[in-house]
């Protein structure tokens, strides 16, 4: 999956957000390390997602763009 995400340069370093998963954010000294830290946010955001969905009936759709 490929999600867009928003950098925030500052003095103390770079943070990062993931617009389209509300509260998803990170930080990093480095736009690097910002960038590994939110691949790892974003994976625990989608598990605690993914909990709160269990038993649920969830389904798919498909929105055109």
């Amino acid at each position: 999956m490929k999600y867009r995400i928003a950098l925030h340069k500052s003095e103390e370093g770079v943070s990062v957000s993931v617009p389209g998963l509300p509260g998803c954010w990170s930080q990093g000294s480095t736009e690097q390390e910002a960038v590994e830290n939110i691949r790892d946010a974003i994976h625990e955001y989608l598990a605690v997602v993914e909990e709160q969905l269990r038993g649920e009936d969830i389904r798919e759709i498909e929105v055109a763009g």
